[in-house]
């Protein structure tokens, strides 16, 4: 019997890039649904999988030594970021780039899960940390990664997000295949003396040489003055890593401590005037204020004194602000929407619960709910 296909809340998008539209993004956004195919859309399935025609091989579905959905606690944070304050990504894009966007283009999200094809049929579930393109005068497409150390997989998970990111938008016309690389980028929450300022990818082909830069940039190296004159809004939630080698001082040198708690009393000033000024809005301010504090709570879980006092700095003793009510609404939402795409692509409730890391029985209420609505 065939599996009916469950109803879904929005419409998935079969096709990264695209290139027709005009009206910037709302500014709590939600993720876009997840891809129907995770191979270039043109390619006949029978030759993009190796199989017999009208019969796709389906593998087995592994995460592999890619990481799983939820990330680290910084990826989930410059995440939420992305989809719930997309225009504040923009200046990220202008230093890192050389773009000079002025914040009035529109920025189309892309979904972070994609499909890697493996030999022998199987898929391999990768996440991605930011996928989107920038419709200015041209649409220009961009991958960022953040990475809070450095690891020799680095370029390695840039090149494989890339390369299948342009597969899902490729082209065949005739006998020709044809792929873009977007624009990759890596943030350094942590960077030495050692970490580049630019990376290089190169590809050797029977037909020549071909290479792409992957930018860099080392938040670090950014003071919270340098933050604020360049709008880089987005960064100001891991700006407490540039008083990390000083956290076992501040913990215990009451001095100390209380120059950071001022330091951040005047970030948190400084955010509520751009705020009045109608330079960033009353969510976008919620969400930095309650990002960083997420990012407090991981990076300094060691340190009492400092998570509870820069944190009550910042938030007073509001135990969950507003943004982080819609921010965990948001993403149950998302993770019941994608629930249901894959459901749809045919994966099982343990394949399901896996690659969300949800309990299976949450998986199956999400699916029976999708069920009786149909």
């Amino acid at each position: 019997m065939k599996r009916q296909k469950l109803p879904q809340k929005t419409k998935p998008q079969t096709k990264f890039p695209k290139t027709n539209a005009t009206s910037d993004l709302p500014e709590a956004n939600a993720a876009s649904d997840l891809p129907k195919k995770n191979a270039t859309s043109n390619l006949p399935e029978e030759k993009a999988q190796g199989t017999a025609p009208g019969k796709r091989k389906r593998g087995k579905a592994s995460t592999g030594s890619g990481r799983k959905s939820r990330g680290t606690p910084y990826d989930d944070v410059f995440r939420t970021l992305l989809n719930d304050c997309t225009p504040l990504i923009l200046p990220i894009v202008n230093e890192m780039f050389g773009t000079g966007y002025t914040g009035k283009e529109t920025v189309e999200l892309h979904p972070d899960l994609h499909f890697l094809n493996r030999q022998g049929g199987e898929m391999q579930k990768r996440i991605t940390d930011s996928c989107f393109t920038v419709i200015g005068t041209v649409p220009r497409h961009f991958l960022l990664e953040m990475q809070s150390t450095s690891d020799s997989s680095m370029l390695v998970r840039i090149f494989e997000y890339s390369t299948q990111i342009a597969l899902d938008s490729g082209e065949v016309t005739g006998n020709t295949l044809h792929v873009t690389i977007p624009d990759c980028g890596i943030l350094f929450l942590r960077s030495t003396r050692n970490t580049p300022e630019r990376m290089q990818i190169r590809i050797d082909t029977p037909g020549g040489s071909a290479s792409f830069d992957v930018q860099v940039l080392k938040t670090q190296q950014y003071t919270i003055d340098e933050i604020f004159e360049r709008k880089l809004f987005m960064l100001i939630p891991f700006y407490i890593f540039s008083h990390e080698k000083a956290f076992p001082e501040y913990n215990t040198n009451e001095e100390k401590l209380e120059e950071l708690k001022t330091e951040y009393i005047d970030i948190t000033n400084r955010l509520r005037h751009l705020k009045e000024a109608g330079q960033i809005t009353e969510y976008q301010h919620r969400m930095i204020v309650d990002m960083s504090g997420k990012v407090l709570k991981s990076i300094a879980a060691k340190y009492d004194r400092i998570r509870e006092g820069v944190g009550e700095t910042m938030t007073g003793r509001i135990i969950e602000t507003e943004a982080s009510r819609i921010y965990h609404e948001g993403e149950r939402n998302k993770s019941e929407r994608t629930a249901i795409n894959l459901y749809n692509r045919g994966d099982n409730f343990e394949e399901i619960a896996d690659v969300l890391e949800v309990d299976i029985r949450q998986v199956r209420k999400w699916i029976r709910k999708a069920a009786s609505i149909s």
